[in-house]
């Protein structure tokens, strides 16, 4: 059946001048690149990046170079003992100057180094994985926003089909009142009826604008008002899929499970910087100064000591009732840690059944879909060809053609749903990223 889309001429030279057409690969990587939210986590990943160092941890020397200054101005009486007579001096104005290079290196500090090292090394590995988390919520959003424009593109044509059948209809009514064929009934139903579904039709340009509203949100474009037009222009699915492939990669690579298996390592690793504490720790230090004192009233005018110090220091911590207090809150912590994955592993397992089962049945709700689409069309068809010959009336044709429109929804709508379970499946088993490739 040969379709007649009821837009006008300027709407249609508008929307081509504006629209851009993308497909869904494009639009991904165009969002990935520039959206906010990636960013956000991208820098936060930079920063994580930055502290996984061994000087960081603490492992390396430290070396601080100081200076200082002082001076005192006094004055004094002093009695002499040989002949009791009294030495006053006044105004007495003395100077100290002192300059210092120090380093200071802790050589062994109860595995502590080492524990934190390995911490910001894992909090690293987490930043990783939040950016993949972050990612792939990305990718399931846009993804969805894409097919949803998709979706309402199509449904926008179906109307805009049902519209021009309605206009036909009603030419053709119009021509047989003239020649009083039809009653002015017939003609005023059909004058409501391509009323009606002319309404249809405006208020889904409304709904084709607000998905591409929110594409150019999601995609971070400033000009919110661009016009999107899928590439696609259907809804196509994915084949192939297996519910054991999808349980393995799911166990294996699911991102919110690597997620928390990270913190219960970082749990792991605070454990053990906490129980460091109950080894000894053996720090050194090297120094070396200048001092220059400058004396107002002294045997000597002046004195300058230089040279090297160094030293080291050994110590364990006997007793610490704080730190028994913190060993027994790090092994719950690490407990949390390990219930907390076992309960994300069911929780995963549920969701995957769920979509699993939601995306089983949408796949046979397709195939009666797709069969009472080609039925609905072959009925309208026929109530064309009886309509147009007179032998159906404008009611009869009108269920007709209601029963096509609601026909298209249904398949349209089980298409989505479908595809949107398919996004959920790739998701929670860690395959997102394909919609990329």
């Amino acid at each position: 059946m040969k379709r007649y889309p009821i837009i006008s001429a300027a709407l249609v030279m508008s929307m081509s001048a504006q629209a851009q057409i993308m497909t869904l690969k494009e639009c991904l990587e165009t969002g990935i690149s520039e959206s906010y939210q990636v960013k956000l986590v991208s820098i936060s990943e930079e920063k994580a990046a930055n502290n996984d160092s061994w000087l960081y941890a603490g492992g390396g020397p430290t070396l601080s170079a100081t200076g200082s200054y002082s001076g005192t101005l006094s004055s004094n009486d002093a009695t002499l003992a040989s002949d009791g007579s009294t030495v006053s001096n006044r105004g007495v104005l003395d100077h100290t100057l002192n300059a210092q290079l120090r380093a200071e290196w802790t050589v062994f500090d109860g595995f502590s180094i080492q524990a934190t090292r390995d911490r910001m090394e894992e909090l690293h590995n987490q930043g990783t994985i939040q950016t993949r988390v972050t990612i792939e919520d990305y990718i399931a959003n846009l993804t969805t926003e894409y097919y949803n424009l998709v979706r309402q593109t199509i449904h926008l044509k179906n109307l805009e089909y049902a519209t021009a059948l309605s206009k036909e209809r009603l030419r053709i009514t119009s021509e047989r009142y003239d020649m009083g064929g039809d009653s002015r009934l017939d003609m005023q139903q059909a004058q409501v009826y391509f009323n009606s579904d002319s309404a249809k039709s405006l208020k889904q340009h409304e709904s084709v604008a607000s998905a591409n509203i929110r594409i150019n949100r999601l995609m971070s474009n400033k000009d919110l008002r661009s016009v999107h037009v899928a590439a696609d222009t259907a809804i196509n699915l994915l084949t192939g899929l297996d519910y054991e492939s999808l349980y393995e990669d799911m166990m294996k690579t699911n991102s919110s499970l690597l997620r928390a298996e990270s913190n219960r390592t970082v749990a792991q690793l605070d454990r053990r910087a906490v129980q460091s504490r109950n080894y000894p720790y053996l720090r050194l230090n090297a120094s070396y100064g200048i001092t220059q004192n400058i004396y107002g009233n002294s045997t000597y005018t002046d004195r300058l000591n230089w040279g090297p110090s160094f030293g080291a220091t050994i110590g364990i911590n006997l007793i610490t009732g704080k730190q028994r207090v913190q060993e027994r809150n790090a092994r719950l912590d690490e407990l949390t840690a390990d219930i907390t994955i076992d309960q994300l592993e069911l929780q995963l397992r549920a969701n995957l059944d769920d979509f699993w089962q939601a995306y089983q049945n949408n796949l046979m709700l397709l195939e009666l879909q797709e069969q009472n689409l080609k039925t609905a069309q072959e009925t309208m068809e026929i109530a064309q060809e009886r309509y147009l010959l007179g032998n159906l009336s404008g009611i009869e044709m009108r269920e007709a053609q209601k029963s096509l429109l609601d026909a298209e929804e249904s398949l349209l709508q089980v298409q989505y749903d479908t595809k949107v379970c398919e996004i959920s499946l790739l998701q929670i088993s860690g395959r997102i990223m394909q919609y990329l490739e």
